[in-house]
């Protein structure tokens, strides 16, 4: 089915919406959340109303009292179990509960979850990158969910500006993730072809020429909004300390800021060339000089990787090699400044994770034990040494040490839930099932879309 407009909508439908309009434009909140709901029960595919209820639900939080109580009282922690049961025979149905859940909680994930499944089953583009939106909002640093994000956007032909917006700031953390590039890629031949009237001339409206005569002012458009005025100004910086840097060669402040432009720009042999430079003019150790030149040795590496074809030839081997030659740097120059900085525990946990990943347990159980001094790293060289000791088959010494993590943990953040569900693994490998799946019941009541949890607890219970 597609999503309808109002005007096609039988008369009944019609009067009903206009009601919930009046009802919301009064503050009549319930009201209106009642007969939006009613119409969409009848009529799943009017986005126009969906916005609507959204609108009110969010008003109605804002403005009212909440809280677990207030939750548990309504019904929302059992209704997304009994929406998910729902999913398969009638997705229609399961939106409708999930709604309801929205009412009382619009920021519910296990919710907005169930709404983007079932959209996605019923045809419903708009109303699935609405509930994704919603989601990313609030998980911001999750990756995979502001990829889908920028996917479904650009699937239904929606507007990219939030979609760009948070993937750029992905981005700007996690420089040259092939993901989000690839992500930021489709995103922006989506808005584009938006532009530069692609889009109409597919619906049947339109023509080459009108596209033609665009072209131009389009391809100004997009390299307007992806540099925007940030790329001028970091030409304009780099002109400029470069021209200071004549008369003030010793100015490390000046130095250092241009090798972090340089690095922006993607000029990385100039910023390295400043790093090392600072280093000949910096006598004492600078373990943050140091992380600096290393970080922009990888940027270099990642951004290699990034600009390879996966269409050529020989693409596999190509990656393998740059990965590889990533990982040994990585290694190699972390346990450089291990030995130069033997009492930073920071660094003592970044080896550990290295060693962890190259296969090394032995060597990053060490390290992890060291790095648990650090009370900033602490909960993560705890969980850290359990994986090692799962690698190991140690279940019982990775279960007590994920045990006495989640203790120091009192928020159910999103490290604890990590920890709770590599106990739930951990358990599981022990032949402890019904302990594993309390584990992973914590997760299911807090987050449905978490890992595999959805499926292990379904699966328990399918069993019963």
């Amino acid at each position: 089915m597609a999503e309808k407009k109002l005007n096609q909508l039988p008369p009944d439908l019609r009067r009903l919406y206009t009601k919930a309009t009046e009802a919301a434009q009064r503050d009549n909140d319930d009201y209106a959340l009642a007969l939006f709901c009613q119409v969409l029960e009848k009529e799943p595919t009017l986005f126009e109303c969906r916005q609507a209820l959204r609108q009110v639900q969010a008003k109605k939080s804002t403005g009212s009292g909440g809280g677990f109580f207030k939750k548990m009282m309504s019904g929302a922690g059992s209704s997304p179990m009994i929406a998910k049961a729902k999913m398969t025979k009638n997705p229609a149905e399961a939106m409708a509960i999930a709604e309801s859940v929205l009412n009382t909680d619009p920021n519910n994930s296990f919710a907005h979850r169930i709404i983007v499944d079932a959209a996605r089953t019923l045809e419903l583009p708009q109303t699935a990158v609405l509930s994704l939106e919603t989601m990313v909002r609030h998980s911001p640093k999750d990756k995979s969910l502001v990829i889908e994000f920028a996917d479904a956007v650009a699937e239904a032909g929606c507007s990219a500006a939030v979609a760009e917006e948070f993937l750029d700031a992905l981005i700007r953390a996690n420089s040259y993730d092939p993901e989000l590039l690839q992500a930021q890629k489709n995103l922006s031949a989506h808005r584009t072809m938006d532009e530069g009237g692609y889009a109409a001339l597919e619906g049947g409206e339109g023509s080459y020429r009108d596209i033609l005569k665009d072209k131009e002012q389009a391809a100004s458009l997009e390299q307007e909004h992806r540099v925007q005025k940030t790329e001028d100004v970091t030409l304009r910086l780099i002109e400029e300390y470069e021209t200071r840097l004549q008369t003030e060669p010793e100015n490390q402040k000046l130095i250092r800021s241009l090798a972090e432009l340089y690095a922006q720009k993607q000029q990385f042999s100039k910023s390295v060339a400043l790093y090392e430079r600072l280093q000949q003019l910096n006598p004492s150790s600078d373990a943050t000089l140091d992380r600096a030149l290393s970080d922009t040795k990888v940027k270099q590496l990642d951004y290699d990787l990034a600009q390879l074809n996966p269409f050529e030839e020989g693409h596999a081997e190509k990656a393998a090699q740059i990965t590889a030659t990533k990982t040994a740097f990585q290694l190699t120059e972390c346990q450089q400044r291990v030995e130069k900085y033997p009492t930073d525990l920071a660094i003592r946990f970044e080896l550990a994770q290295l060693y962890f990943q190259a296969g090394k347990i032995g060597e990053a159980m060490a390290e992890f034990q060291k790095a648990q001094q650090n009370p900033h790293k602490r909960i993560a060289a705890m969980s850290g040494l359990a994986q090692c000791f799962a690698k190991r088959k140690m279940y019982d010494l990775a279960a007590r040490t994920l045990q006495n993590a989640i203790k120091e943990k009192p928020a159910f953040d999103d490290e604890k839930r990590d920890l709770v569900y590599n106990l739930g693994c951990v358990l599981e490998s022990m032949n402890k099932k019904e302990e594993a799946i309390e584990q992973f019941k914590l997760i299911y009541e807090m987050d449905i879309s978490y890992r595999d949890v959805a499926a292990k607890v379904d699966a328990y219970y399918a069993g019963q």
